[in-house]
């Protein structure tokens, strides 16, 4: 095993004692009293697994002391002995909970999130994938207890989405699906083909964590806001109030157009959480750009042009790239049931890149 540096686990201790404190006092303002409350729900599993792993060690040294002692008698060095394999398991346990804990941490891995489905090269074939990959998720976030709602979607012209963007709200949202942001290639024989031929379409996804303000500022002096008639399918109030809403973010050259909501007022709303979510992923890719060290430790480069997942239908497989990991589970995965073997195997993979970043591995 690879040593833990006493030092930092001590560090982390007195600072989840000064928190602890701080918010006991009641002295925090209302923002520094959100931040300290988002640091404590994190300090305090570390906190717990640095208490489980320095007990672990503290229970094998005794029973080894035992084994050592010239002075104990026969049977209890060998009761000692019998314990010990399984004081050596315990420790190594919790050795490795902690060494996972103490990760450097996404800090929007606990947030909801927005999801974005477009359809790629294929035409129809591609929109209709674009739809199997909507309903996924859909159905995946619904085994996880998550809120799925569309903020703005575009159908295909033979069904599925050109194009659909929705929040997925629930903790840890972001932590789960970041890995599925790329692009997503599809191999199967369609209805219309009459050879039997395989064709090729792609959708690409991304996923952004959703920003809170405390996140991301908006000055309104940098927004230009349109309010128009709503597009296409959507009843009878299309096209004849002026709810829909597209808001340019000047800097940033971002622009949102949300319609599916009959308020306006509820459009901008969704339109303004859609574009703080576009501004925070730009921050964190910059920052990620300049840290190019830690950007080797992902799982892929996260550039949603990359082809990440193949999914053949021929074969019933799924494969992603990034980790070799082929699946004969189409129909499971697509049903979201099986989405979470891919998703362990990312996560599990990013924590060992972490681990041999951090000289832990």
């Amino acid at each position: 095993m690879t040593p833990l540096p006493p030092d930092r686990l001590d560090a982390i201790l007195v600072r989840h004692d000064i928190v602890t404190a701080t918010l006991s006092a009641g002295s925090a303002d209302s923002d520094t009293f959100v931040q300290l409350s988002r640091e404590l729900s994190e300090l305090d599993p570390v906190v717990a697994a640095i208490r489980a792993y320095r007990q672990a060690a503290e229970n094998l040294a005794g029973v080894q002391a035992m084994i050592d002692e010239p002075g104990s008698d026969s049977e209890m060095r060998a009761l000692a002995a019998d314990e010990k394999p399984e004081a050596e398991a315990a420790l190594e346990a919790a050795h490795r909970a902690l060494q996972l804990m103490l990760l450097p941490k996404d800090a929007a891995d606990e947030k909801s999130a927005i999801l974005e489905v477009r359809a790629g090269t294929g035409g129809d074939e591609a929109a209709l994938f674009a739809g199997d990959l909507f309903r996924m998720y859909a159905k995946y976030a619904e085994s996880k207890g998550w809120k799925v709602d569309v903020i703005s979607e575009s159908e295909g012209a033979a069904g599925g989405f050109r194009e659909v963007v929705a929040e997925v709200k629930g903790r840890g949202v972001f932590a789960r699906l970041k890995f599925e942001s790329g692009a997503h290639r599809v191999q199967r024989v369609p209805d219309t083909e009459t050879q039997g031929r395989i064709h090729t379409s792609a959708a690409t996804v991304a996923v952004l964590p959703e920003a809170e303000e405390v996140d991301i500022v908006i000055n309104d002096a940098d927004l230009k806001i349109d309010t128009m008639r709503a597009q296409g399918a959507g009843g009878q109030h299309v096209n004849k109030t002026e709810s829909a809403i597209r808001i340019t973010h000047m800097p940033s050259g971002i622009v949102v157009f949300v319609q599916e909501e009959r308020s306006q007022h509820k459009n901008r709303a969704r339109a303004m959480s859609l574009l703080r979510a576009k501004l925070f992923d730009a921050e964190r890719s910059a920052k990620d750009s300049a840290r190019a060290a830690d950007r080797k430790a992902q799982v892929g480069s996260g550039d949603r042009s990359e082809r990440i997942r193949t999914y053949n239908f021929p074969q019933a497989r799924v494969t992603d790239h990034r980790i070799n990991l082929t699946l004969y589970k189409l129909e499971e995965v697509l049903a979201g049931t099986a989405l979470d073997e891919l998703v362990d195997a990312l996560v599990t993979e990013h924590q060992a890149e972490l681990l041999a970043a951090e000289g832990m591995g």
